[in-house]
């Protein structure tokens, strides 16, 4: 016969079953951690991960009204900003040359509204969450849910603060720095140059057959970022065949920035195209995408939106080969690979990026897929070189790879997953092995 429990046992077992309701209803209910608890006796500057701007009022108003706006720091007052709590996670942000604080004009839902100063009303427009990505934040109005943003991605002192759409983009996060607490922060992706023409040249696409890549750089030694030669706002893709050479124009403008998979690219290779001497600016939706076999000779990506380009096709003896350029500010992939064949990375030089290659891991029909990575330069921040599903068939060769400021070796070389064909991929090892052919005295730290 089994004994009942005890009154005073049955009493200790109510009270840690409902501790753990307790705990579970806490960690239901609280907000989402961030990266700065900022402190409510100090005051910051908002830098810009876009652009290295800040927040400033235009004109140093300290009219209700006035606009929020991009500036170079100088640290004036009118750019300083005071993190008041209000409880529940939100945040008003006191301006300290007028005393008001941050809002949405008339309160607005809508993507684009004007952030503008105010005079502190306890509204729900005048109050901002911190939202952790990285070593920035994303700012969430209370009243909208939206986030403060940089109007059209711009890189340029003036341009307007206004709340969009989370996409999680570089313009939509912010660091805090406590003013006094050192010296400018540069941007992470650094402003566009200022074209040296006023005109757009015309890119050239004549040839009919597929020209052999040609090497851009002496193996270990890598260019400095080109200078545009001109722009051209691109509205639809651009469909390519046979040979496009830009001339180094910037084409930029066919999306609004953000991480939406649903972006058009900015070129569409047919099978035997090249697209060569050309720089994607802002705006550059899904980059590049490679239908077959296709060559990408000296191409820019200045900031990277879902992916630089992404190779499709059905054959497993297409070749997509990337041969010099670069490419920075990935906060994702830089290279995805959705088809069969092989992927060659040669010559190229990326920064401040989440992934350099992925073999999809959850494509609706998956392949065993090759990747071929020769003499890359690498400055961190970055989280992974490679990652293939080795349970697939996948295979890396990777040679050559300088790394650059990553002295405690965080960024992974190659990475092997279990790919799937719905669901998401799981990791299954890091580091050399049968799949990931590579040898530690071919990576350079430095």
């Amino acid at each position: 016969m089994t004994s009942r429990p005890t009154r005073r046992a049955r009493q200790a077992v109510a009270l840690a079953v409902a501790g753990v309701l307790a705990t579970a209803t806490a960690l239901a209910v609280a907000p989402a951690a961030s990266a700065a608890t900022p402190d409510g006796s100090a005051t910051y500057v908002l830098v810009s991960r876009k652009s290295g701007k800040v927040v400033d009022v235009q004109g140093a108003s300290t009219s209700d009204g006035a606009a929020a706006v991009t500036a170079n720091r100088t640290d004036a007052a009118s750019q300083q900003w005071q993190f008041v709590s209000v409880g529940s996670g939100y945040y008003e942000l006191h301006n300290r040359a007028s005393g008001k604080v941050l809002a949405v004009a008339s309160a607005s839902t809508s993507d684009g509204a004007a952030l503008v100063q105010a005079t502190d009303q306890s509204s729900w427009s005048q109050q901002f969450s911190l939202v952790d990505q990285s070593d920035y934040v994303r700012l969430v109005n209370r009243n909208s849910g939206k986030v403060v943003s940089i109007a059209g991605a711009s890189t340029s002192a003036g341009a307007a603060v206004v709340q969009l759409t989370d996409g999680k983009s570089y313009h939509q996060q912010w660091q805090l720095v406590k003013v006094g607490s050192g010296s400018t922060p540069t941007a992470t992706s650094t402003p566009k140059p200022t074209a040296t023409s006023t005109s757009t040249p015309k890119p050239t696409a004549t040839a009919t057959s597929t020209p052999k890549p040609t090497t851009t750089s002496n193996p270990g030694s890598f260019p400095s970022w080109p200078t545009a030669t001109g722009e051209k706002k691109v509205s639809s893709t651009i469909s390519v065949s046979g040979t496009l050479d830009g001339g180094l124009v910037r084409y930029y403008g066919i999306s609004s920035g953000g991480q939406s998979e649903s972006q058009p690219p900015m070129f569409l290779l047919s099978d035997g195209a090249v697209l060569k001497n050309v720089i994607l600016g802002s705006g550059a939706g899904d980059g590049v995408h490679c239908t077959g076999t296709c060559t990408l000779e000296n191409v820019w990506w200045e900031d990277v939106e879902e992916d630089a380009a992404t190779f499709k096709g059905t054959s497993s003896s297409q070749v997509m080969t990337v041969n010099g350029g670069g490419a920075r500010s990935a906060s994702d992939k830089v290279f995805q690979h959705n088809g069969p064949g092989t992927f060659v990375i040669k010559n190229v030089q990326v920064s401040d990026f989440g992934k350099l290659y992925r073999s999809c891991g959850n494509c609706s029909k998956q392949y065993a897929r090759t990747v071929v990575v020769q003499n890359v330069q690498v400055t961190a921040p970055g989280k992974s070189l490679v990652g293939i599903n080795s349970n697939l068939g996948d295979k890396a060769t990777i040679s050559g790879v300088t790394i650059i400021n990553d002295s405690s070796k965080k960024i992974a070389i190659c990475e092997e997953y279990k790919g799937v064909t719905s669901g998401e991929p799981s990791k299954v090892s890091s580091g050399p092995s049968a799949a990931c052919g590579y040898s530690t005295s071919s990576i350079t730290y430095r």
